[in-house]
């Protein structure tokens, strides 16, 4: 694994006792990114005693297990580091550390890692970027800066957020209390189900960081329905700062979500868990990624590979045409048999489609149906792991159930009478092309089964158009909007309450047959 994982303070182990591509010190001591120690930082850390008293001389670079070498071309030449102490390094004889002492250092930090062109400069705020609020809207002024997004789900099924740094004006031009604000009504909405957050840390510079005490109060303020469905947090291209961040933050951080923090320090580590296709990635840290790679002497070993040819028995990413076409079913197999199997034993399972599954099962089986393999998901026991499928397939077509046609005017107000809205919505389904509305009217058929045992599986229509919707709809050649998600999730719920209205006489082929 090319990614670092944060523990908290103790790492998961290979037999050998060490953590495969990971950074690695000892027992008992965490993993962290790859860093230049400065004098400073590694004062910091001596004179919290280090691993029985043992420090690295001052101006020592740590190479990662994973990184061959002299570490110098590492992270835009301050190379992969590991080392950590808590936050009790740097200790008065009381054994608390002084919250001034870590972000004055914390600062100094980050005036080196902008005078070595480690962080971008604040960017000029545009009003109405990225977002299409309304002006009238409480969270306009701090949404239309594009800082917080929401991007679809990951390769797990599971709803991604995307926090980027380099979309923070200055301090004086952001309210980071609405910020914070801004950022749980967000979550808010999705806490409900498994989730992951992804910080885009390059472009954070003194001009436009929060203060310390504004990032401890964000965690308190993140209470335990927040971090239960967190299932894992990126922080991606991370510097010298955020380990001064973490040494002040360790003590507040339970074991178990500490565990959930990862470290990536390129882009193309993120392939193997977020889709490339919906995953929001500003073009300033694309840029800074290119310019991290250039500085590698041999990138062959973080380079993405390239694509794999369709195989003639792929499932997932063929269009749905092509699909019928070969096989003579309008419903593709894998919604078939992930359908009847939910409506068989999961109708009744709690929190269906919020929860993830396990990722190599996910990849098993996904793997199985591409090359052509029987699937029998009663052999995994696991309804969650057919309904991760059923919302990865979905995600995974070239064009989406509903079209690209199609988005414009879903996002769109429209209809002032729930009658008005029925009937455009009539009217846009039969324009979809015959297979997309087969397909569409299946799943449709399928979640009100899901829906009449909400009393039992908590799985209200809203929570459906929710978990469902983004897998449904996206736009073409751009990653699905926050402001765009409270119209999809009405649009969706307008097909679940009146498909009979909406979609006329029922399909020829029942949910679960």
């Amino acid at each position: 694994m090319s990614w670092v994982e944060l523990s908290g303070g103790h790492v998961g182990r290979s037999e050998s006792g060490r953590c495969p591509g990971w950074s690695y010190l000892g027992d008992g001591q965490d993993c962290f990114p790859a860093l230049t120690m400065s004098a400073d930082l590694i004062d910091l850390e001596e004179k919290s005693g280090g691993a029985g008293g043992k420090m690295p001389r001052a101006g020592a670079q740590w190479t990662s297990a994973a990184t061959p070498g002299t570490g110098s071309e590492r992270d835009g030449g301050r190379p992969f580091a590991v080392g950590t102490q808590d936050a009790t390094g740097a200790l008065g004889g009381d054994g608390h550390m002084a919250e001034r002492t870590l972000e004055e250092l914390a600062e100094r930090e980050l005036a080196k890692e902008e005078e070595e062109g480690l962080a971008a400069p604040a960017p000029v705020p545009i009003a109405g970027s990225q977002v299409s609020l309304h002006v009238s809207d409480p969270f306009y002024d701090v949404a239309r800066h594009g800082i917080v997004e929401v991007a679809g789900d990951d390769n797990y099924g599971r709803k991604l957020i995307i926090f980027s740094c380099c979309k923070m004006p200055p301090t004086h031009v952001l309210d980071h209390h609405k910020l914070l604000l801004y950022l749980q009504y967000t979550l808010d909405q999705y806490v409900e189900s498994d989730y992951t957050l992804v910080y885009f840390h390059y472009g954070l510079t003194s001009k436009n960081k929060p203060a310390f005490s504004w990032v401890l109060n964000a965690y308190r303020e993140f209470d335990r329905k927040y971090k239960k469905n967190l299932k894992a947090l990126y922080v991606v291209h991370p510097t010298n700062f955020i380990r001064v961040l973490w040494m002040f933050f360790k003590p507040f951080i339970s074991h178990k979500f500490g565990k959930k923090v990862m470290y990536v320090n390129y882009l193309s580590e993120l392939h193997k868990h977020l889709d490339y296709e919906q995953l929001v990635i500003p073009d300033q840290v694309n840029s800074h990624d290119a310019d991290l790679l250039a500085k590698l002497k041999d990138t062959s070993s973080t380079v993405l590979p390239p694509s794999t040819p369709t195989s003639p028995s792929n499932q997932f990413g063929v269009p749905l045409d092509r699909l019928a076409e070969s096989s003579g079913e309008q419903i593709p197999l894998v919604i078939r048999e992930a359908v009847a199997y939910i409506t068989a034993n999961g109708l009744s399972t709690e929190g269906i489609f919020r929860r993830c599954a396990s990722a190599p099962l996910v990849k098993e089986i996904k793997q199985k149906y591409n090359e052509g393999e029987l699937v029998d998901f009663s052999q995994y026991g696991d309804v969650h792991l057919s309904a991760v499928i059923l919302k990865m397939y979905l995600r995974e077509l070239p064009e989406p159930l509903l079209t690209f046609d199609l988005y414009p005017r879903i996002i769109s107000p429209n209809g002032t009478s729930n009658d008005e809205k029925v009937t455009l919505a009539r009217e846009w389904i039969s324009s979809l092309p015959q297979i997309n509305l087969a397909v569409l009217r299946y799943i449709i058929a399928f979640l009100k089964l899901v829906e009449k045992e909400n009393a039992v599986n908590k799985m209200t229509t809203e929570n459906l158009a929710v978990c469902l919707g983004p897998n449904l709809i996206w736009p073409q050649g751009s990653p699905l909007n926050l402001a765009a998600l409270p119209y999809i999730t009405t649009f969706c719920c307008l097909l679940i309450r009146h498909s009979d209205s909406i979609f006329g006489c029922t399909s020829d082929t029942e949910p679960g047959e």
